[in-house]
């Protein structure tokens, strides 16, 4: 049985990959986030609750999922 990180994580990684192919089907742009603010984003996410400046919903696992294609390939 896979634990709940692992599985949040691919499911940000799915939701990625569906959300950029139907971007580029259907209206030919491409998603891309720079590093920078994917890294922030990220460190924002992996902060505990009560040190957040501002309220951030996701789980680090499924925000790390999401920005993953971001960290691993570099877009001109």
């Amino acid at each position: 049985m896979l634990p709940t990180f692992t599985l949040l994580a691919a499911v940000g990684v799915c939701f990625r990959l569906a959300l950029s192919w139907a971007l580029k089907r259907r209206f030919n742009l491409y998603l891309s986030v720079p590093q920078a603010f994917a890294g922030a984003v990220l460190v924002l996410a992996g902060l505990p609750d009560w040190v957040k400046p501002l309220p951030y919903p996701l789980p680090l696992s499924l925000t790390l999922g999401a920005l993953l294609p971001d960290f691993l390939t570099r877009r001109g």
